[in-house]
């Protein structure tokens, strides 16, 4: 039994049930129980990594009830990757938390180890039902930390944030009632034995239900015309809420690519490659739109959340592909997206508290007090979240390009990739100049303060993950091929799964 599958679930539980029983409103206990906990789950993702690498898949039924009787939870390649880059983003956001942020109201860290424990326990539950539980679990964590440290503008995005997601979960709720109907099962590998033998008369309900699961995906992903809602939600929230909220569309970025090709992939029968004529035409408007809002904003968070919309729309226009280099390249982008991002929501909240009254709004601001060493880490950031060389952001572009080259709609993936890589510098250096160069003196009798070396080491942290991603391309690279090759091999899932 392969009963360490279920720790990066287990741990963050238990330390969010132990935190309020035995720390009380200790902060120092709570932070020390929260960083271990984090540590733990860390460590744990990136032993699973290690053993995915490897090309095995791992199961572990719960309570020793087999598939697709019982509760299973799955590690493959592609939920490995996202557990570990969960555990790394987690901790990286609660180093930043624990400079302040999480003084600000009581269960911080009982909220924010509930966070990591629902998302990933959606990375590698193995049925429909469990990865709605876990969507519930996830989400009512981020609702509270949306609006943890208080204020109208949190409180407002909150709302929104949470009338959305109750419209997806009854929607979530009816697809999968509708999909267990027809096929008498939860579990994904069963689902897709089912789905593949039924007949006509049942197309009608399987392609209804299976397109309002994507549905209901596509508005956790914020792909669109379902993204409106993000950019108002992560500029509303804390910085390391913020960069934690980075893993949190992922979910519904894993959830599409796994029920599109182990469900409703190329063997599905009546629901055959149902997403595939719509997913890339999509997904290159989600990328346009996104970086024409960023282009657009007027403040810096809310432009970091059009870069998010728009990085997803670039990851989900190459899986769009459904090719091993499509996918694989999509999964490297996104691995770097997600680092990437983390990275700018915490820097730029740096760089905000140093501006003065205008705080992230692009315009002329006060000259930040650490305006070289902000400016070397901006810098930086920009290249990568640019995609320009030589950082991990301009060969998760090129392998996307080389991987476009000989599909029908190629020239559309060139074009509308290097236009909008364009329209990222533009927005980017006009950005960088705004909060860098064109700045005024701070008024006498004023401070715009100073970042401690706890506020830099989180930052500095993840830059270093970009760093690390590049220097290590290649061997990241053959993982994420590997990845796309088992999830475009159902039968590889099914039979570890199934166990026939």
């Amino acid at each position: 039994m392969n009963h360490w599958l279920i720790f990066p679930i287990l741990i963050p539980i238990l330390a969010a049930l132990v935190i309020p029983l035995f720390a009380g409103k200790d902060l120092a206990l709570q932070r020390g129980i929260s960083l271990t906990a984090s540590l733990a789950t860390m460590f744990a993702g990136l032993w699973m990594l290690r053993l995915a690498a490897g090309g095995e898949m791992f199961t572990y039924a719960l309570g020793n009830w087999p598939a697709p009787f019982g509760i299973v939870l799955v590690l493959d390649g592609l939920s490995a990757v996202l557990v570990a880059l969960t555990g790394v983003i987690g901790l990286f956001a609660l180093l930043y938390a624990m400079q302040g942020t999480d003084e600000k109201g009581p269960f911080f860290h009982v909220l924010f180890q509930m966070q990591i424990a629902g998302i990933c326990g959606a990375f590698l539950t193995g049925d429909l039902f469990n990865l709605f539980v876990f969507f519930e679990i996830l989400l009512l964590a981020s609702y509270n930390l949306l609006v943890f440290s208080g204020g109208e503008k949190r409180l407002r995005a909150g709302v929104h944030y949470v009338i959305l997601n109750l419209i997806g979960s009854g929607l979530f709720l009816l697809a999968v009632g509708t999909l267990y109907g027809v096929t008498g099962t939860l579990n994904m590998a069963h689902m897709a034995v089912r789905v593949s033998e039924l007949g006509a008369s049942e197309t009608a309900l399987v392609q209804a239900s299976a397109l309002l699961l994507i549905v209901v995906f596509a508005l956790k992903a914020a792909m669109l015309p379902l993204y409106l809602w993000l950019p108002n939600v992560y500029s509303s929230a804390t910085a390391p809420v913020a960069a934690l909220f980075s893993v949190l569309t992922k979910v519904g970025v894993y959830a599409i690519l796994r029920t599109s090709t182990l469900i409703f992939g190329a063997e599905a029968g009546v629901a055959a490659d149902l997403l595939k004529p719509y997913l890339m035409p999509l997904a290159l408007l989600t990328l346009v739109l996104g970086w024409i809002g960023a282009m657009g904003s007027h403040k810096l968070r809310k432009m970091l959340g059009y870069m998010i919309i728009a990085s997803l729309g670039l990851m989900m226009a190459s899986m769009g592909l459904f090719t091993t280099a499509g996918i694989s390249a999509g999964i490297y982008y996104m691995l770097h997206s997600t680092v990437v991002m983390a990275l700018m929501f915490l820097l730029v909240d740096l760089i905000a508290r140093q501006r003065g009254p205008v705080d992230d709004a692009l315009v002329v601001g006060w000259t930040p007090t650490q305006g070289s060493m902000l400016g070397v880490l901006f810098f930086g950031a920009v290249i990568a979240a640019a995609g320009l060389p030589p950082l991990s952001g301009f060969i998760g572009k090129m392998l996307i390009l080389q991987a476009a080259i000989d599909q029908p709609n190629g020239f559309w993936m060139w074009a509308i990739v290097l236009i909008t890589s364009l329209i990222a510098l533009v927005a980017l250096s006009r950005a960088g100049s705004l909060v860098f160069f064109k700045t005024d003196d701070v008024p006498p009798g004023e401070s715009a303060g100073r970042a401690s070396l706890g506020d830099f080491l989180p930052v500095v942290g993840l830059l270093v993950c970009i760093a690390l991603f590049t220097a290590y391309s290649g061997p990241v690279t053959e993982f994420t091929n590997m990845t796309a090759a088992q999830l475009l091999e159902p039968s590889f899932y099914i039979t570890n799964v199934l166990g026939r």
